[in-house]
């Protein structure tokens, strides 16, 4: 599917005013590591699409510290959808604690939660979404299944392959991307907003294979 088709455009903040909604609340996660060495890296991606899509939506609220909650928090309403964003606080590997702590405060089935996240088995440029599926080792999706079972929607950002092949994957996605890459990521955060909006107005997120590089 090219690139914006028929989407918004993510140059000015996004504004709706139609109420088209589906009547119910969606939780984002982003995945990431907490602090500011982390930053730019291949495993920060979802903490870094996350706060685009916060940053390009008027109608979500500022990040928000919740203690109890494990997380950063922001919420807004589009159209007639509570949408809550969040960026776990516990480092990647209990991912599952802030999830689960959310979903039981503001009463969300699994079904309506997406994690936007990277993959190590999907090639930089392309970005593929499910609902469900195997952690493919990647241990923030490993604790949230542990904590609130498969059945939640994935947002997954291609960061493979690994180059040099022989380096170990957690060296490779605990380090920031390629100057090259680098030149591609505001295409990626664009098609992410553009995946979650339509994700939220259209009621579900369908299964598909998206490239961003242009």
């Amino acid at each position: 599917m090219a690139l914006f088709q028929n989407r918004p455009q993510a140059t000015t903040p996004i504004t709706f005013t139609t109420t088209i909604g589906l009547h119910k609340t969606v939780l984002l996660v982003g995945l990431g590591n907490p602090g500011k060495e982390y930053d730019g890296t291949r495993h920060n991606i979802g903490f870094d699409c996350l706060d685009y899509f916060v940053s390009k939506t008027d109608d979500m609220g500022e990040w928000t510290t919740k203690k109890d909650l494990k997380c950063q928090l922001s919420m807004g309403n589009m159209g007639q959808t509570k949408v809550i964003a969040i960026k776990p606080t516990t480092f990647m590997n209990l991912s599952g604690e802030a999830v689960q702590a959310v979903m039981h405060f503001y009463k969300i089935p699994a079904e309506q939660v997406t994690l936007v996240h990277d993959e190590l088995d999907i090639k930089f440029g392309d970005i593929r979404t499910r609902v469900g599926g195997s952690s493919a080792g990647h241990n923030g999706i490993k604790s949230v299944t542990e904590h609130v079972g498969e059945n939640t929607g994935r947002i997954r950002i291609g960061v493979g392959p690994k180059k040099p092949a022989q380096i170990d994957s957690a060296d490779f996605v605990l380090a920031k991307f390629s100057g090259k890459e680098q030149s591609q990521l505001s295409n990626l955060r664009r098609e992410i907003l553009a995946i979650v909006t339509e994700y939220i107005y259209g009621g579900q997120l369908l299964a598909e294979t998206r490239n961003f590089i242009v």
